[in-house]
């Protein structure tokens, strides 16, 4: 029986969902996709990051095209409060859950998109608490946070 199932998601368009609990450290599912070189990522119009487009970075010679129908995977949505992260195991992409999931909860993960001077073109919609507005890497989420705070103080 499949761990999730499509449905209307209030982050973004569509979701995939818990079809029924899910432990932590669960495997969930394949990002799926062809392989690429980076050089072509890095020259191909198709990766423009000012659109949406469903690439992983898989080492620094390949990555992962997720833009094809078949990969039902590319419907996670960001949140800066994900239930689920990915790992690379050769070639494959694999999303895993990183905390217990409850059946019916939206499944998602931290994009990862770095902070710089784009960063505005991409706003976030997970309505987490810890939401800083845009989908930026947790790592990078504190740039926001102390900008927002000079502009208030």
């Amino acid at each position: 029986m499949k761990l999730y199932k499509i449905k209307k998601s209030k982050i973004d368009k569509k979701g995939l969902y818990a079809s029924q609990n899910i432990e932590k450290g669960t495997k969930i599912i394949e990002y799926k996709g062809k392989i690429i070189s980076v050089k072509k990522s890095e020259v191909d119009p198709k990766f423009d990051n000012r659109k949406a487009i469903y690439l992983f970075n898989i080492n620094n010679r390949y990555d992962l095209d997720g833009d094809f129908k078949f990969n039902i995977a590319r419907l996670i949505n960001h949140s800066c409060n994900p239930n689920c992260e990915v790992f690379g195991e050769g070639l494959k992409i694999w999303v895993y859950a990183m905390k217990d999931i409850k059946k019916g909860e939206e499944l998602s993960y931290d994009y990862g998109f770095s902070f710089d001077e784009n960063f505005r073109e991409f706003p976030c919609n997970c309505q987490s608490k810890n939401c800083v507005g845009f989908i930026v890497r947790e790592g990078s989420r504190w740039r926001i946070q102390n900008a927002k705070a000079k502009r208030e103080s």
